[in-house]
């Protein structure tokens, strides 16, 4: 069976703090590591209300000195915000903290709106022009022989896997060329999955780091006791994606039933399209789904986010999705 993994944005609960928040992500790293995940990954978003992983280095190495074997790492740096150099050192220096357990996923989307992302870096159109050369030139600054007369320190030997992330055959297209693992964001822009994911495949070139073709998808699961509670509790997503493609970004709000009934047809429409990767229901529910998914798409590993208000629900929600995997496995 392939592995599953956990997407976190360590997310902000209406009500809460960032404080709390971090508190979740890291009891939640903690069970997942118990319950089999192989993968923690948090995600780098800036501006946004409910969102507390904007410092995503720091979060890290917050749940890897939290966690014993789990795989932990950023889905992912949005790279055009910084600087490559500063990437290499600050996982050159996770990796030196927890040697074999540190992934870095890499994108070129600012992570944020045009205003904030101006405060990031000034120049967005020239930065996201400059990705590929950016990944390049970080992952020699981890290398054994860096070409480049500045050294990272840490990060020159830094043994991190380097994925590029993507929602468009431009990630496919990048990660195919450079030979590097891909995980396509089909968790919230699911549309070009396929195409991508076929073109990533069909054109991947071998390098030292990946011998054939790695796909990992983002998949959304909302799993609960029955399905009357995974759909409600799935609310608070949909109430946070309508939020932000609205202009309005909020914490997570609390489960609104009946929250679909009171959306005009626009609106349910676009929630249609941007969560069609998504199991909501009782553990039978969510194993169909998955399973189907799974053999649709010849995915290598999913990437599970579950974005619920309470952080009970939420910790039922993995646990429900663990028992899953094993049943699937049994199957085999």
């Amino acid at each position: 069976m392939i592995p599953f993994s956990i997407l976190d944005l360590a997310p902000i609960a209406e009500g809460s703090n960032a404080s709390q928040s971090f508190k979740n992500t890291l009891d939640l790293a903690q069970h997942g590591e118990r319950w089999g995940y192989n993968r923690y990954w948090l995600a780098e978003h800036h501006g946004m209300p409910g969102i507390a992983s904007a410092a995503t280095a720091v979060v890290i190495a917050h749940v890897a000195a939290g966690t014993k074997t789990i795989r932990v790492g950023a889905g992912g740096v949005m790279l055009p915000n910084h600087s490559p150099l500063v990437i290499a050192e600050q996982f050159g220096t996770l990796e030196a903290l927890h040697p074999g357990r540190i992934d870095l996923g890499l994108g070129r989307a600012p992570g944020s709106d045009q205003t904030t992302a101006r405060a990031l870096r000034r120049d967005l159109q020239s930065d996201a022009e400059q990705f590929p050369q950016d990944v390049l030139e970080l992952i020699d600054y981890m290398s054994d022989e860096p070409r480049q007369r500045v050294l990272a320190v840490p990060g020159k030997g830094a043994k991190v896997p380097v994925w590029i992330l993507g929602s468009s055959l431009f990630g496919a297209q990048l990660a195919a060329h450079l030979g590097l693992p891909y995980a396509f964001a089909s968790h919230f822009a699911p549309q070009m999955m396929l195409q991508a994911v076929a073109y990533y495949r069909e054109h991947f070139k071998p390098s030292k780091q990946l011998a054939k073709p790695y796909v990992m998808l983002g998949f959304n699961v909302f799993a609960a006791d029955t399905d009357a509670q995974a759909h409600l509790r799935a609310t608070s997503m949909q109430q946070a994606f309508v939020n932000l493609r609205t202009g309005r970004p909020s914490r997570l709000q609390a489960p609104v039933p009946g929250y679909l009934e009171q959306l005009g047809p626009q609106e349910r429409a676009m929630l249609d399209s941007v969560l069609s990767c998504t199991a909501i229901g009782a553990p039978d529910t969510v194993k169909a789904k998955m399973a189907a998914f799974i053999a649709e798409t010849g995915a290598d590993e999913l990437m599970i986010t579950s974005q619920i208000f309470d952080h009970q629900h939420r910790l039922r929600s993995y646990e429900i999705t663990a028992q899953v995997h094993a049943e699937l496995a049994q199957q085999q």
